[in-house]
């Protein structure tokens, strides 16, 4: 009797390590194949952050007036820092200083 008492509590710990992998695989694998949002353009961006998306760990706005000379400006608006979100719209960042669509 008591062999068999072991076996089912064996047998049902089994199926609940079975059951608890397969709810958290599941939910990692949805996390991991949604893809980053992708806008058409910059009006499409700054309704979403106004100021812009922009790679983690970027301070400031890189900024090159006509005269030449690199000017370093404060961020405005509501700047959306994002690796993956970045890298999805990479091609609205015309300057290539980390922040796509930004408020100069």
């Amino acid at each position: 009797m008591a062999g068999t008492i072991a076996r089912t509590q064996l047998g049902l710990l089994a199926a609940g390590v079975v059951v608890a992998s397969l709810l958290g695989g599941g939910s990692q694998a949805h996390a991991a194949t949604t893809a980053a949002k992708t806008y058409a353009n910059c009006t499409a961006v700054q309704k979403a952050w106004s100021g812009g998306i922009a790679k983690p760990g970027v301070k400031v706005n890189l900024v090159t007036p006509a005269k030449g000379a690199v000017e370093k400006r404060k961020l405005k608006g509501t700047v959306k820092f994002d690796k993956a979100l970045y890298a999805a719209n990479s091609k609205l960042d015309r300057d290539k200083d980390g922040i796509a669509c930004e408020k100069s």
